[in-house]
């Protein structure tokens, strides 16, 4: 009987630890599944990082200890977890929640037309069209993404993963400040309310669970020239897709979670923030070719927000620009740090084994 070599062994040990990696694997999948199933879909910072944590660690099984995880995610997950607390605390300060402001601005912004009135009464159809489909996969997209790029990049290129954390925490703490300055309604709120239940600023008037179409389109007002069937007001669609495709439970769980959140933290539109900064962190680090699909999330995003009521154009720019900002800011420190470390003899943070989401060396291209 011929006997195992080191090698031998190393090969059978590695084969093993990758089976139980795929059982676990899929034991995460389906536990998520369950869990979602019975409480909601996790759009929270502190149930979405446990899911994150427990998918790494089991991704994480033959590769690296567990412990890196813990040590790694455990600090951003209290700093966001801290983020959600101040977010809760945020409408017991009292200030008049804006229902005007948005409306004023997009209004002069396209020449007296309010973007959401006007792509609802062109394009809503009485039941959700095919390419709504596409509407309620980017707008969810947005609790998935950012997690999912951290999580890959946390497996493959650590210093990138420091890089997008900074950048994606920073922004959730600006974005918080803005959700304490400017506490503001969105559309589907101001559709649902009238100019009286909100002359005192209120964050949560009882107008916001009416039936939709019961303030005969609110702030917003109503048009004669909607499509056929469809309801001549403006109204929270942008779960419509998930009906479409024979999933109402997805809506309603969707929906649910929704419920449980600040109704009035609309300013900035953190939806068109993540997406504009996970566009222009991959610009730089992906092939060419994917480049134009990158440039199209946040792009379509905006649609989803604008056409389903979720924002007004104003919350969007603002995000936009704080993205900007932010990624810029970064930009610079690193260079300094980077340009620093040349002049001193020492060299720029990097990742030898950096390699990004498609498989290629996560560097500049041209």
């Amino acid at each position: 009987m011929r006997l195992l070599s080191a090698t031998d062994e190393d090969v059978a040990r590695a084969g093993r630890l990758r089976t139980v990696r795929l059982i676990a694997i899929a034991a995460w999948v389906l536990g998520v599944i369950l869990w979602t199933a019975t409480e909601g879909l996790a759009i929270d910072y502190t149930r979405l990082f446990i899911i994150v944590c427990a998918g790494l660690i089991t991704a994480s099984i033959g590769r690296r200890r567990a412990v890196a995880v813990i040590r790694d995610w455990l600090p951003f997950l209290v700093v966001l977890f801290l983020y959600d607390l101040s977010r809760g605390a945020a409408s017991l300060l009292g200030r008049p929640t804006e229902w005007y402001f948005q409306i004023n601005f997009d209004r002069w912004l396209f020449g007296g037309t309010d973007p959401t009135v006007w792509l609802q009464a062109k394009l809503k159809a009485p039941f959700a069209p095919w390419w709504e489909v596409i509407v309620s996969l980017v707008y969810i997209s947005y609790f998935i993404a950012p997690y999912a790029l951290a999580g890959v990049l946390w497996l493959r290129a650590r210093a990138e993963w420091r890089r997008f954390v900074l950048r994606f925490v920073t922004m959730a703490f600006i974005g918080l400040a803005g959700f304490i300055i400017f506490p503001a309604a969105p559309p589907w709120a101001a559709s649902q309310c009238t100019a009286a239940e909100v002359a005192t600023g209120p964050s949560d008037p009882g107008c916001l669970y009416a039936k939709p179409g019961s303030a005969g389109g609110g702030l917003l007002g109503s048009r004669t020239d909607y499509r056929a069937g469809a309801a001549p007001w403006v109204e929270r669609i942008s779960n419509r897709g998930w009906l479409k495709l024979g999933l109402p439970q997805a809506s309603a769980l969707i929906d649910e979670g929704q419920a449980g959140v600040n109704q009035v933290a609309a300013v900035p539109s953190l939806h068109a923030a993540t997406t504009a900064l996970i566009a222009i962190f991959l610009w730089p680090r992906v092939r060419k070719r994917w480049r134009p699909l990158v440039a199209a999330y946040p792009i379509v995003m905006a649609f989803a927000l604008v056409y389903g009521a979720e924002h007004y154009v104003f919350d969007i720019v603002l995000g936009w620009l704080l993205a900007g900002g932010v990624s810029a800011g970064f930009s610079a420190w690193e260079s300094r740090r980077s340009n620093r470390g040349a002049e001193f003899g020492g060299r720029a943070e990097t990742d030898g084994a950096a390699a990004d989401i498609l498989g290629a060396p996560l560097v500049n291209r041209p």
